[in-house]
């Protein structure tokens, strides 16, 4: 794993904590002062990266951009016309800050080429700021999640099997199509993998695809042809945002994706898709090459 400042590690751990936090109350400070715990963290995490090199004062009136007009998108008090015109952008603004094409932002290399099997391709991974504050704003202003107790038990309830064989049928056809291979492992850097994976891609990636593109298709009809056309769209556009990792692994993708969209599709709530995702991506960790096999030589 890459040195990285205490104050890197800082701003990152600020973040993580942000997207906790959308899940607590507002807290009253008292009068008409009400704070929401993720904004506050998310701000103190936004100080801690201009003063660790992560953001720029460009990255960070970026973000500040990108919240206003999400907020706008989903406020009650914007005219319909606006509303299309705000979503739009908000969309635009997110896949922009996702892949990485808005200057300012510093991401750390954690690890860099490293083979976690012997017949595995080079793996590195990067702390992204900037796409997993996408998934946090989206998260906290525009995404249907999860309530009381009762709402959770119906949403495992009906998420549990979609993720599981979700996690079956992906993995099966992975081996299939010699994509991976079983491989099991528990490297050290298995707890930092999943932490980030969790909560800096599985998030950020169900917060736009689900919560935020699904969720508005969905809601434009009742009709359960559509219903079932907007589950294999999301999935389809899911495995196209994988395409760079060639056509073989944007199927899979593509596929994992119908099983993400399924379980949203099941439950209208945020949680069960990240759920889902996250069981795909850390049964591939641990017990499948990771991430792909490398081609023969």
């Amino acid at each position: 794993m890459h040195s990285i400042s205490p104050l890197v590690w800082l701003s990152f751990g600020l973040l993580a904590l942000a997207i906790c936090a959308v899940w607590l109350k507002p807290v009253s400070l008292g009068g008409r002062l009400v704070v929401a715990p993720w904004l506050a963290l998310f701000t103190a995490a936004l100080i801690g990266g201009l003063a660790g090199g992560v953001l720029t004062p460009l990255a960070v009136a970026e973000l500040a951009l990108f919240g206003g007009v999400a907020y706008g998108a989903g406020s009650a008090a914007v005219g319909r016309g606006w509303r299309i015109v705000l979503l739009i952008v908000t969309g635009v603004l997110a896949l922009a800050l996702a892949m990485h094409r808005l200057p300012g932002f510093n991401n750390p290399q954690l690890i860099a080429g490293v083979r976690f099997s012997a017949d595995a391709t080079a793996f590195s991974q990067y702390a992204n700021f900037d796409k997993a504050a996408v998934g946090l704003i989206l998260l906290a202003l525009l995404c249907r999640r999860a309530g009381q107790g009762a709402d959770w038990r119906a949403l495992a309830r009906r998420s549990l099997p979609v993720a599981a064989g979700t996690v079956v049928v992906v993995m099966a056809l992975g081996v299939a199509l010699h994509v991976v291979g079983l491989a099991p492992k528990l490297p050290a850097y298995t707890p930092v993998f999943l932490l980030t994976n969790l909560l800096f891609t599985c998030v950020a990636e169900e917060a736009f695809f689900r919560g935020f593109l699904q969720e508005r298709m969905a809601a434009t009809s009742t009709g359960r042809v559509w219903q079932v056309g907007v589950v294999l769209l999301s999935g389809l556009l899911f495995g196209a945002a994988h395409l760079a990792g060639g056509p073989l692994y944007a199927l899979l993708a593509g596929v994992a994706g119908v099983g993400y969209a399924s379980a949203y599709a099941l439950t209208r709530r945020v949680e069960a898709p990240i759920l889902t995702h996250f069981c795909v991506n850390m049964a591939h960790f641990l017990l499948f090459t990771y991430p792909a096999l490398a081609p023969l030589a």
